[in-house]
């Protein structure tokens, strides 16, 4: 099986230098067009789907190699190689902000920067912690989804979308859980909300850019803080939105902060 067609790898765009796209739990690279326009004069575009994940072949989900996010990392750096010449700029949202994180910290070399959007380390609170989430608030999170989970996606999307001015994402968001398999679904999201990379944060050494909402449910304010303390040449930008998509529903702002940090690293990118 080809890395195109295990991950539904498609290309657009205009410029030499390439960015990489990569959503989050339960969503695909349809997410964003929202975001994508901004980019599409200056950059080459990669963007792909996870395994198990939109048009990506299902037929290519091994839960020992998804076990971990370290499958999804090793998928990653083989996109990199197969369609991008030279080191890219990723650009991540939520869970893989963190396959991109550990994918950087892996292979250095082929990152310039990137761009985490509503990132978390960890979702479970610790002593000296605040991810969001208690330990039993997680394990009754992914009890419900077992039980039911299209019930689950109806229940949860519109937490995790916000956005209460803009009804249609929350609907297009539980369309998107709704659609996926929910074996792989519940796998997924054992593996994404059950992490702890905070460890790894030191070790980053690519420039990033981390972005947060102002009111995040799944990723409150005290995380981008720490994260940013913790993360070697790192920068914060927090920006006004209720929710945690806001390459869904604040483009325009994820857009602008984006472009700012990579003017600032002379990463503006430029016309094929």
């Amino acid at each position: 099986m080809s890395v195109r067609q295990r991950n539904n790898v498609t290309i657009s765009g205009r410029g030499t230098t390439t960015v990489v796209f990569l959503h989050g739990f339960g969503c695909d690279q349809a997410v964003w067009r929202f975001l994508s326009p901004a980019f599409e004069e200056r950059y080459r575009i990669v963007a792909f789907d996870l395994v198990g994940s939109g048009n990506s072949d299902l037929s290519a989900y091994d839960r020992t190699k998804y076990n971990t996010l370290q499958g999804y990392v090793d998928d990653l750096l083989e996109v990199i190689d197969e369609f991008a010449d030279g080191p890219v700029i990723f650009i991540g949202h939520s869970v893989s902000t963190m396959i991109g994180m550990l994918a950087g910290i892996q292979a250095p070399e082929r990152f310039l920067a990137q761009i985490m959007l509503s990132p978390s380390p960890c979702y479970i609170n610790n002593t000296d912690y605040r991810g969001g989430f208690t330990r039993q608030d997680i394990d009754e999170l992914l009890d419900t989804m077992d039980a039911n989970y299209l019930g689950w996606s109806s229940g949860v999307a519109p937490i995790i979308m916000g956005a209460p001015n803009q009804p249609e994402l929350t609907t297009e968001l539980t369309n998107k859980f709704c659609r996926n398999d929910p074996d792989i679904a519940r796998h997924f999201a054992r593996v994404g909300f059950t992490i702890d990379h905070r460890a790894d944060l030191p070790r980053v050494r690519v420039p990033t850019l981390i972005v947060q909402a102002s009111d995040d449910a799944l990723a409150p304010l005290d995380v981008g803080d720490y994260m940013h303390r913790h993360m070697p040449d790192s920068r914060l930008d927090v920006i006004r939105n209720i929710g945690h998509c806001p390459h869904m529903s604040a483009p325009e702002e994820s857009a602008r902060v984006a472009l700012a940090f990579l003017d600032s690293l002379g990463a503006a990118g430029n016309s094929a």
